[in-house]
């Protein structure tokens, strides 16, 4: 048992399919995931004062995330019924309406099959995990978070505009990088292509660090 608790998938790995009810109705994630980026997180519990925190800052950015090609699905062991419920509180009480579909994760299933149970955090409640898929399936980046920490927003949209960066133009991305700052391109891997960047217009920092703006 204690075995699939603690079972997560590895960065680079195909996303576990699976289907669950939700509060937009049932889903199948791999349909969900077809032709889209997508953010895939948890919480503790619903009814509960940081979760409400979190889910509000990412119904309320739900539009930047939309440009960006990217779906949004929350998830927590809790009942349909529940979920259904604080929906309906927290839009009548600040007027945020929680516009993603919400896992009624009531018996773990995919809380199990994501790793989102930790054992000595709780044995009854997720943690609060991120994980961003891209269009073709794959895992691409895991962030976990304890039950009393909420998550950074502008880091979970940093850090998808920099992997959507990296794969349309090839490069990486440096410490604190964010849009509009220079990129890094690749190092060399031979010495023709060592005396070539030397040539360029990159900024050169070494050979093997170099920057550019895109």
């Amino acid at each position: 048992m204690e075995e699939q608790i603690n079972q997560m998938p590895r960065i680079g790995d195909m996303a576990p399919d699976f289907t669950a009810d939700t509060t937009y109705g049932p889903l199948r994630f791999s349909e969900y995931n077809k032709g889209s980026w997508v953010i895939l997180f948890s919480h503790p519990a619903d009814f509960t004062p940081v979760c409400t925190t979190e889910m509000s800052g990412f119904a309320i950015q739900s539009d930047e995330f939309k440009a960006l090609n990217t779906k949004l699905i929350g998830l927590s062991i809790d009942s349909i019924h529940a979920h259904v419920a604080w929906v309906n509180n927290v839009k009548k009480n600040s007027g945020v309406l929680f516009n993603f579909p919400i896992i009624a994760d009531i018996d773990m299933k995919v809380s199990k099959l994501y790793g989102m149970l930790q054992p000595n955090e709780s044995q009854t409640a997720a943690v609060r995990a991120v994980f961003i898929i891209d269009p073709t399936g794959k895992v691409r980046l895991m962030m976990y978070y304890p039950l009393n920490v909420g998550r950074n927003m502008n880091e979970i949209l940093r850090v998808l505009k920099a992997l959507q960066t990296a794969d349309k133009h090839g490069v990486a991305l440096p410490l604190n990088w964010v849009p509009g700052e220079q990129v890094i391109v690749p190092p060399p891997k031979t010495v023709p292509d060592m005396e070539e960047r030397e040539k360029s217009n990159y900024e050169m920092v070494d050979f093997y660090l170099a920057k550019k703006n895109l």
